[in-house]
Order: C-alpha cells, then sequence, then structure tokens
C-alpha cells in the first residue's frame, strides 16, 4: 500500500530545516525532505521550485505538527515581544517576502518585513 505524504513547511535553503528535521527523527518520526538535492545543486533556484519541503508520513502529521510548532521561532518586535496578529490576535506570526516583482526576485534585502500569521494567514507590516 502507498503511503502518502503531508508537507508541513518549506524552508529556503536546505540547512534551514536542519534542527527541526532532527528534533522530529529523535522523536522516531521518519522526515523526508523534497527537492533538498535540486537545491543544494543550484540555490538560486528555491524561489522558483518553492524551497525545500518538509515531509512527513500523513499518519504522523498530527504529531509532527504538535513538535513543529514547539520547535519554530515565531517574529518578535525590537523589544523581544512575540508579534501579534491584528486579525485573529495569535502571536504565531513569522517574517514573510512575497517576491512578486522581478526587482524583489533580484533584490530581495530591499522589500519592506512583513508578518504572515501562522493560525489565520493575514499580512500585515511591521508597526
Amino acid at each position: 500500500m502507498a503511503q502518502e505524504f503531508h508537507t508541513l513547511g518549506s524552508f529556503e535553503f536546505p540547512a534551514d530545516v536542519q534542527i527541526i528535521k532532527g528534533r522530529l527523527e529523535a522523536e522516531g518520526i521518519p522526515v523526508f525532505l523534497k527537492d533538498e538535492n535540486t537545491i543544494n545543486s543550484d540555490p538560486l533556484i528555491s524561489g522558483a521550485i518553492g524551497g525545500v519541503k518538509l515531509q512527513v508520513y500523513s499518519t504522523d502529521k498530527e504529531r509532527a505538527k504538535a513538535i513543529y510548532d514547539e520547535v519554530r521561532n515565531y517574529a518578535t518586535d525590537n523589544e523581544g515581544n512575540p508579534v501579534v496578529c491584528p486579525n485573529c490576535k495569535a502571536t504565531k506570526s513569522e517574517t514573510y517576502y512575497s517576491r512578486n516583482s522581478i526587482f524583489y526576485k533580484l533584490f530581495p534585502f530591499f522589500e519592506p518585513k512583513k508578518y504572515k500569521c501562522a493560525q489565520c494567514n493575514f499580512i500585515t507590516k511591521p508597526q
């Protein structure tokens, strides 16, 4: 019988996923990194193919998501306080870059920082 996979998240570079991969494997959850070798051979295509996808078996999805949320780094403001989503008031926002123009794809460091709520997917700018 074929196993189905669930993608927990995607990361721009393979090095970004190693800590969560190690934690999941330490908990006995098999982890698969889709497109890892492709991005290792040509890191510039990461944005084009959606980065390295962290995948687990669908049967391990709930347990893996709980561990992933526990380890995950959420955005903080300049004082070190968690960024609060103005839509749902959750404190689970992550730094987000849309890179929707050719300029920001070529020069991503010029794009203004935004936050995306991991709970409701609302995108906001820092205050």
